[in-house]
């Protein structure tokens, strides 16, 4: 909380879907308001590939090493969720300009862990690298893990142990005062690697549960189900590393659901959010659900913060009780419900009337609002409206055509409150390469989404 403010952000930037051929890179942007490159980018790293699929990065070493002198986050663990691939980048040397230290073919993960379309990484307190993982080596769900040398970065082989393995992988969060790792599913990739069909999820394509695993015997013991259309994502613990609960946001439904240890010691979600789905013409479905593709808790567990990525809106939630959130603040920034395109809303739970498309410094914004990062004091939620190509290609063609957008919206800390910050424009429409569709957004040294504290 009491960390310097932001002066440069990484943001993976994505290539695949857009038409350009040309590598995703890594993006390094000036949001320093003192410095003459604000809202610049200032540094691209592309990679060596085509068609990677950046998607989310982590460290090489954690918070919880705070004060050994031996440890540095000086190294972004980038996985590659198409392509496989793991790149690990020197933001250590030049933090303003960083460079490509290893690349791990997806070879290595094909036959050290049988795995695939790595995911989510997250440091370990002993000095591994942990990375979650959609699928097998054919594409099919498969929810393991790889532990990667936090030294050398080679592959280790996989970390969980035993038979048992989820149908799905996606996103994970640890708590080992509790002894306790719980990851979610989002599907199978060679389902998901081109677009979104509704009839996949009856086919059971698609996930629906937290997974729960032993953190000492890294063995699978448990699974809660939230519901045939749920699709669980983004999974957060509350940062305290006591605490014994957290939060999971589900794509399909809109709900967001509160994860808990129950007093017999086996763990439990209750749906503590829903954002009611709007009956819709000119769409894919008659009903329009929010889509809610990230959550983020704020360093001091106050503030739960999430994305509905079709509806356009970002919401603020008072979580001072886990049990039952208050919506503080809500802010629309595009979205498929905006007056004058193409779908009409014909029931609305919770609009009178359908937003107005959203304009800043003379740009009109295409896609929806999906990744976002709050800054350590919480006072600056940083945006991005690319969810993953070739869902952007499907749901927003013209954010494709034009570039993703990074927003900041100015948090009120005190009652809570949303709103844009009318001059922070990052437009990655106008990229030498042509537009490019920028994904997750990290902080040098960690933030709200990397620091797990043990």
């Amino acid at each position: 909380l009491k960390g310097p403010r932001e002066e440069i952000l990484y943001l993976p930037c994505i290539y695949r879907n857009t038409g350009i051929e040309k590598p995703d890179y890594l993006a390094t942007v000036d949001v320093d308001p003192k410095s003459p490159h604000y809202c610049q980018v200032i540094h691209r790293l592309p990679m060596p590939n085509l068609k990677d699929e950046l998607h989310h990065s982590g460290w090489n070493a954690c918070s919880s090493c705070y004060g050994d002198a031996s440890k540095r986050r000086n190294r972004l663990i980038l996985p590659s969720l198409i392509s496989s691939r793991i790149y690990v980048v020197d933001v250590g040397t030049d933090p303003k300009a960083p460079r490509i230290h290893k690349v791990v073919e997806p070879v290595e993960l094909f036959w050290k862990g049988n795995v695939a379309n790595p995911h989510t990484s997250h440091c370990l307190g002993n000095g591994d690298i942990l990375i979650s993982c959609l699928g097998d080596p054919s594409g099919n769900g498969k929810g393991g893990f790889l532990l990667l040398d936090g030294e050398t970065f080679e592959v280790k082989g996989n970390w969980e142990k035993g038979e048992k393995v989820p149908p799905f992988g996606y996103d994970f969060w640890y708590q080992p005062r509790h002894n306790v790792l719980m990851s979610t599913e989002w599907g199978a990739p060679k389902v998901l690697a081109n677009g979104f069909n509704p009839a996949d999820v009856e086919k059971g394509h698609y996930g629906r549960h937290i997974n729960v695993w032993d953190w000492n015997s890294h063995t699978y013991i448990q699974k809660i189900d939230l519901g045939k259309d749920s699709i669980p994502l983004e999974i957060r613990f509350l940062h305290n590393p006591d605490a014994a609960e957290g939060f999971v946001g589900c794509a399909l439904n809109s709900t967001v659901h509160r994860f808990y240890k129950t007093e017999k010691g086996n763990w439990a979600a209750e749906k503590v959010i829903e954002v009611p789905s709007k009956k819709v013409q000119g769409w894919l479905l008659p009903d329009m659900p929010g889509l809610i593709t990230d959550v983020l808790i704020s360093l001091d567990d106050r503030f739960l913060y999430f994305s509905n990525w079709l509806h356009g809106d970002i919401r603020q939630y008072d979580i001072s009780n886990t049990r039952k959130p208050k919506l503080v603040g809500q802010v629309f920034l595009g979205g498929s419900i905006i007056k004058g395109g193409p779908v009409t809303v014909v029931e609305d739970k919770e609009l009178q009337c359908q937003p107005e498309p959203f304009m800043i410094k003379g740009k009109r914004v295409q896609g929806g609002p999906q990744m976002i990062q709050l800054s350590l004091d919480g006072k600056r939620l940083y945006v991005t409206s690319s969810l993953y190509s070739g869902w952007d290609k499907q749901f927003y063609p013209d954010l494709v055509k034009e570039g993703s957008v990074m927003l900041q919206v100015d948090v009120d800390t005190e009652r809570g409150g949303l709103k844009v910050n009318k001059n922070f424009l990052v437009d990655f429409g106008k990229e030498p390469d042509g537009p490019v569709l920028a994904h997750e957004i990290r902080y040098p040294g960690g933030d709200n989404t990397s620091d797990i504290w043990i």
